[in-house]
């Protein structure tokens, strides 16, 4: 990343990276695809995002429910805020969301066809990141002559099951279950090219009021994301993404189903600046190999106003 003349250049240019640390692709949990989840940005800055993502297509469910043939679409409008922070001298950013969603859809129950017609909030996520490698905590006058090399960082990301959630559905909002998803980023600037790598692992509690009151539970999710990011000038940058995931068999009052993950994702990011405070995002990701039914298509935007930290 190469250094700008004027702070408020600087700014315009490096701290639109921090827009994906509060806005996921989707609300898909371990199939998110997030570059510049680790960027480096002032210390003080605020980030106010709202967006809208829209999924269509299949959707994996347990072998034990008789539900096939899914075909579902969500409309999502999502909201977040983000700070950046000083820990012990390196970057951090603490970020929460919320996604108010509605999800339609028909499936084969037992055989026979149902609709499914539902909205309100889902789980809201909370998450804590820290660069402790590569990215020191900075004031907007000293960001001015940073330049990236490598950056190393870590994250916690927990999800807490307040969204809305029916024990007689099979198709919720929310997930009845609490999950926590450990992270480990790198990122390496060429220039004008940034490439990034992060691995995470997703864990969950049991869902024990799932379908009529059975106890669902999880085994763990383990993904990979991939980014390329071209800085195109002004602001702007694009991102080819893409991640793997493997893992996640669920059982349900004990007994294991055939239902673990093995499934691709690719995308594509565009972000562009409206002004100083004001920088728009655009994505969208396909499903292009999947052993459980992930093979939803997906594209959304978000809008984020930033402040703070001597903008």
């Amino acid at each position: 990343m190469r250094a700008v003349p004027g702070g408020c250049r600087a700014l315009f240019a490096f701290a639109i990276a921090v827009l994906l640390s509060c806005t996921p692709a989707a609300p898909t949990r371990a199939q998110d695809i997030e570059p510049r989840a680790f960027s480096n940005a002032p210390v003080g800055v605020n980030f106010l995002v709202g967006g809208y993502a829209y999924t269509s297509g299949g959707l994996s469910f347990d072998p034990a429910v008789p539900v096939t043939q899914a075909e579902l679409t969500t409309t999502s409008a999502l909201i977040g805020y983000a700070r950046v922070i000083n820990v012990f001298g390196m970057t951090g950013k603490v970020d929460a969301y919320i996604p108010y969603t509605r999800l339609t859809g028909d499936a084969l129950f037992q055989g026979q066809p149902v609709s499914r017609d539902v909205r309100g909030l889902g789980d809201p996520r909370f998450r804590f990141s820290v660069n402790f490698i590569g990215s020191p905590a900075l004031t907007l006058q000293e960001f001015q002559n940073w330049e990236q090399d490598w950056i190393v960082g870590a994250a916690l990301q927990v999800s807490a099951p307040l969204g809305q959630y029916d024990n007689e559905r099979v198709v919720n909002l929310g997930t009845n279950r609490w999950s926590f998803r450990p992270q480990l980023g790198v990122s390496k600037s060429f220039g004008d090219l940034t490439l990034e790598f992060t691995g995470t692992v997703s864990f969950f509690t049991d869902n024990s009021d799932f379908f009529n009151g059975r106890t669902r539970s999880q085994e763990p999710i383990y993904a990979a994301e991939g980014h390329a990011i071209y800085s195109i000038g002004r602001g702007m940058w694009i991102s080819a993404d893409a991640t793997w995931f493997t893992g996640g068999r669920t059982s349900i009052d004990g007994d294991e189903n055939d239902d673990s993950q093995r499934n691709w994702r690719f995308g594509g990011t565009f972000s562009f600046p409206l002004s100083l405070n004001y920088s728009v995002k655009l994505f969208a990701s396909r499903g292009v190999a999947a052993r459980t039914r992930n093979d939803y298509d997906l594209v959304g935007f978000a809008l984020q106003y930033r402040w703070g930290g001597g903008l």
